[in-house]
């Protein structure tokens, strides 16, 4: 079986989107499935080997000046090829990666949901017909449904079946502006009905999705994540050494991930406990639209004369690195995570953690038994339960066996991409 799994780049941050699809199309490959990874808008930036093709459509630059230019529309696709190659991305990547903020894209946004009747139209046909001449694979995979206005011409243009992921994508919407808040979540809505199927991290994700996309429930297919598991471990044995108690945020630092609830605990922590006891340390890429906020958190009076500390955008080995050296991690977001891959990070080293009771995490920490459910996504709630942890050794090195334990047992990659191989083989068949 072949499959043209189409991804986007994230802009040269570590994205958990584009971590998730490549770790899933090499257990794919590893599994026998014929997997090209293709990337669009940017290369992709992952801490492991990328699997992707080097080749990249929609292309951001081509993309946005599409946008914005009817001259560069007409142009002949050999005069705006070149705009497409990767090192050029790359490096527009780097020098501009996140410095646009979601409520800027709106125009943009639309015009890429609605697919051939878009401005990057030619984009469109480029990419179907390298996919019916080179590739021909028997089911097509968006990343999400940002990209959903593909999935119609591409079932014309292929005769193949298309599937789609759901990871967060509404957050993105709900953040533009008006009126491209209504007109895209319209778009996407009507755009959503050419999906054969959808694919879910979490089943309570799955619920909400069905209704924002206002699709039956019964199209959605639930595949919990998983982790390439080599390097992670082992399990403490002990305490994590002298020292304070050490507080880990692994995750992007922005408002919705919730550095500031995070802060808040830490504070409550060091009056109750003294301000030499606990540590906040975090870790997650910084983009330029949220560095206002990363400073206002840094040095406002949730961390001022207290243990805190950024690690900067961690790869792969420094993650593993950064989290054996905690005694436990959260990540308090205010909106319902429908991933959370950075819950089984912590856990696969051992490391229990502490998250509101919504979203995806309750499927996390009740299917794992690898931390501990709290009411809010607030510095109250958090810190009660981290101080529980602190309190009682047995309990959080218990819950750290447990939650790792059940990560190598039952969350890694191979488990993840067998259970994806049954849909794309349930849609291939017809």
């Amino acid at each position: 079986m072949r499959v043209a799994y189409i991804t986007a780049g994230a802009g040269g941050m570590y994205c958990g989107s584009c971590i998730h699809d490549n770790t899933l199309a090499a257990a794919l490959t590893g599994l026998g499935v014929d997997v090209a990874l293709i990337p669009t808008y940017t290369p992709l930036r992952t801490d492991e080997e990328d699997v992707s093709l080097e080749r990249v459509f929609y292309g951001g630059i081509g993309v946005y000046l599409a946008e914005k230019s009817a001259l560069v529309r007409r142009l002949p696709s050999w005069v705006t090829r070149p705009l497409d190659r990767p090192g050029l991305l790359r490096w527009a990547a780097d020098r501009f990666g996140g410095a646009t903020e979601a409520r800027d894209l709106g125009a943009l946004t639309l015009s890429v949901l609605r697919g051939e009747e878009g401005r990057q139209r030619r984009q469109l046909e480029e990419l179907s017909r390298w996919l019916a001449k080179d590739l021909r694979p028997d089911v097509v995979q968006l990343t999400n449904s940002m990209l959903a206005g593909l999935a119609g011409p591409l079932k014309r243009a292929l005769g193949r079946p298309v599937l789609c992921g759901v990871q967060g994508e509404e957050i993105f919407l709900d953040r533009l502006v008006e009126p491209y808040r209504t007109q895209a979540r319209e778009e996407l809505r009507s755009r959503a009905r050419d999906v054969d199927g959808f694919l879910s991290p979490s089943a309570v994700y799955a619920d909400f999705m069905a209704g924002y996309l206002e699709v039956p429930r019964d199209r959605f297919h639930v595949v919990p994540l998983g982790l390439r598991l080599e390097g992670h471990g082992p399990p403490p044995d002990g305490a994590r050494g002298p020292g304070p108690f050490r507080i880990g945020f692994l995750a992007r630092i922005c408002p919705e991930k919730g550095l500031h609830v995070a802060a808040g605990a830490l504070r409550l922590l060091a009056e109750r406990l003294g301000p030499e006891a606990v540590r906040l340390e975090a870790a997650g890429w910084l983009g330029p639209a949220d560095r206002a906020y990363f400073e206002e958190v840094k040095s406002g009076p949730e961390t001022e004369g207290l243990g805190f500390e950024y690690r900067g955008s961690v790869d792969r080995a420094g993650k593993i690195e950064f989290l054996r050296g905690l005694h436990a991690l959260t990540v308090p977001a205010p909106y319902h995570e429908p991933k959370g891959l950075y819950v089984l990070e912590a856990l696969a080293n051992g490391v229990p953690v502490v998250q509101p009771r919504h979203g995806a995490y309750p499927e996390l920490v009740e299917g794992t038994g690898g931390g501990l459910l709290v009411d809010a996504a607030e510095p109250e709630a958090v810190a009660a339960g981290l101080q529980e942890l602190f309190e009682d050794e047995d309990r959080r090195l218990r819950l750290g066996r447990r939650g790792r334990a059940a990560v190598h047992e039952s969350r890694g990659d191979e488990l993840m991409a067998a259970r994806t191989r049954e849909v794309y083989e349930r849609f291939a068949a017809g």
